[in-house]
């Protein structure tokens, strides 16, 4: 089992930057890929970014693609999602989710386990 806490979300400007941070427990943070997902009311939940177990890959939707930045601290067990030039549409509720898998997908079957999200707006 694993267990995640999303925070940093909150209100910005557009062109503004936003960190997001996911603390990890349960089983050995080092053993799981991650990724971030976002949703709003009535859409599907989309792929933002993932990254894999030891940090020296990562993969983005294109969409955020240049603007976000996922890195991980498997010393502190946290993800973290650098979010840059925000815009009105990076408005969402972000999710923290993890695998055991090597690497992070951009699918939400492949995660079994996800925090309970951190609200981001971002105003025009």
């Amino acid at each position: 089992q694993v267990q995640l806490v999303e925070s940093g979300g909150g209100l910005v400007q557009a062109g503004g930057s936003l960190r997001l941070s996911c603390a990890a427990s349960g089983r050995t943070f080092s053993n799981t890929a991650m990724g971030w997902f976002r949703q709003t009311p009535g859409k599907e939940r989309e792929f933002v970014a993932a990254i894999n177990r030891s940090g020296n890959s990562t993969y983005y939707a294109d969409s955020v693609k240049g603007r976000f930045t996922i890195s991980r601290d498997n010393a502190k067990n946290t993800v973290h999602l650098q979010m840059n030039s925000l815009k009105p549409e990076d408005t969402a509720r972000y999710y923290c989710a993890a695998t055991g898998l090597n690497v992070g997908l951009p699918y939400n079957y492949n995660y079994p386990y996800w925090g309970q999200g951190t609200p981001v707006t971002v105003s025009s």
